[in-house]
């Protein structure tokens, strides 16, 4: 054989390997997009805006897209999409769903980033056997479209990690076992023993009169109601009566560290009075002069805060959603002197 012979088969050899190579982390790219599929389908209905909803519903769409993409890529090189392995991806995504239930949001949130991250660096490593296999243009020009889509959800996860920084609303909600969890996390943290006994008195209270209003669920089921409704607001009104009688306790004996802890459990309840937000008679604002009002707040605290007793009060629209937007904005700032 003539060393030219020789040499050609060493290379094509090599090529065919690489090829290889790049079959196995396309199919790869195919699972872990499976995954990505199946946790944005999940988060959608959790979502806390609209506008978080209709985003995480386009990023659903968009991997289904990626996953066509990604199965006509493997096509155009001669092998055949891994089915079996997309079907594990989305029985991973059922197990990190399942583990994330005893995990808080922002947990949540670094799990999706671990995965967004690991997309976009399979992505370029695909890039980089694409350039040594000399494959066809088309499956360039998907590998420079995943690259894009998954540098944008890595852009996406981090803004969201920034709102958490901030303590601001999440783009979505925790599931009731998420929310149990986070509660019983924040009131074991509370250093002012007195605040965890009052709020643990008024907890029993709710769940008291939550019990005896069930109890006359066979006779009058719309009573029933009437009452778990009435418990419900007996139980907010004595627990945000007890905490800022606790705040003022703290504050009397001194004790900053209790009182700076019940009073942050405060404004994340929207516990707090109309007298202590940073928008001076804000009940009596209409949503138009609320709504400018909140543009002018420069720290997350106060936005949270007023997101918060909105919430917790009046739940209007469209103050709770221009009170998102300028708490995005805040985050984006944030994520911007971080770059």
């Amino acid at each position: 054989m003539s060393d030219l012979s020789q040499w050609c088969r060493g290379n094509l050899s090599a090529m065919d390997r690489t090829t290889s190579l790049l079959l196995a982390q396309l199919n790869g790219l195919l699972r872990l997009t499976a995954t990505e599929a199946t946790i944005a389908d999940a988060r959608t209905p959790l979502a806390t805006s609209e506008k978080f909803e209709r985003e995480l519903r386009d990023n659903a769409t968009r991997c289904s897209d990626r996953t066509r993409l990604i199965s006509d890529a493997i096509r155009e090189l001669g092998s055949a999409p891994d089915v079996v392995g997309s079907a594990v991806g989305r029985v991973g995504a059922a197990a990190k769903l399942a583990v994330e239930q005893g995990q808080s949001i922002e947990e949540a949130l670094l799990g999706d980033m671990a995965l967004a991250h690991q997309l976009l660096d399979r992505t370029r490593f695909c890039k980089m056997l694409a350039e040594q296999a000399d494959v066809p243009a088309s499956v360039t020009r998907v590998l420079d479209r995943l690259e894009n889509g998954y540098s944008a959800s890595v852009e996406w996860l981090m803004q969201r990690l920034a709102e958490v920084a901030l303590s601001g609303p999440p783009a979505f909600r925790p599931s009731p076992m998420q929310v149990a969890v986070g509660a019983s996390l924040r009131i074991s943290q509370l250093p002012a023993r007195t605040a965890a006994e009052t709020l643990n008195r008024s907890i029993a209270a709710a769940g008291q009169l939550q019990q005896r209003a069930g109890a006359a669920v066979s006779t009058n089921i719309a009573r029933t109601r009437q009452l778990v409704d009435a418990a419900g607001e007996i139980w907010t009104a004595g627990r945000d009566a007890s905490l800022e009688r606790s705040q003022a306790i703290a504050d009397q004996r001194g004790n900053r560290g209790a009182a700076n802890a019940v009073r942050h459990l405060r404004q994340d309840l929207g516990a707090m009075t109309e007298s202590e937000l940073p928008i001076r008679k804000f009940d009596g604002k209409t949503v138009v002069e609320a709504v400018a009002a909140i543009d002018r707040p420069r720290e997350p605290e106060e936005v949270r805060m007023i997101v918060a007793y909105e919430v917790a009060n009046k739940n209007r629209k469209g103050v709770v959603n221009a009170a998102n937007a300028r708490f995005e904005f805040l985050a984006e700032e944030l994520v911007g002197a971080e770059a």
